[in-house]
């Protein structure tokens, strides 16, 4: 599994109530992206916002990121996004009441 997180300055005009509403408007259309688990649209008081996604795969992730979706950030925000992608290790999920193990060694301990 992998997370990405992706950053993104958003201009003044952008506050909070406008990026909820758009956030809210696009957000379905994620339902049907291919190796998105899941998605969280996320916003700072600063003025940075974005979303924080897991993934199946990272080709899954570059694909996306790598499409129409980029076209469509640096069209509205006049910036490429920031991304960094992380290989999941382990998930505690409160809500399921379990924890998770889906990294493995790579190799001998030094």
């Amino acid at each position: 599994m992998i997370t990405a997180i992706v950053r993104y300055t958003l201009p003044p005009e952008i506050d909070h109530d406008a990026c909820l509403a758009h956030f809210e408007r696009i957000a379905p259309g994620f339902r049907e992206v291919k190796g998105l688990i899941s998605k969280h649209f996320i916003w700072s008081e600063t003025g940075t916002a974005g979303g924080v996604y897991q993934w199946h795969t990272l080709d899954d992730a570059k694909a996306f990121y790598g499409g129409p979706w980029r076209d469509g950030i640096v069209e509205r925000y006049g910036q490429e996004p920031e991304i960094e992608y992380f290989d999941v290790f382990c998930i505690t999920d409160n809500d399921r009441g379990d924890v998770r193990v889906l990294g493995e060694p790579q190799g001998a301990a030094a």
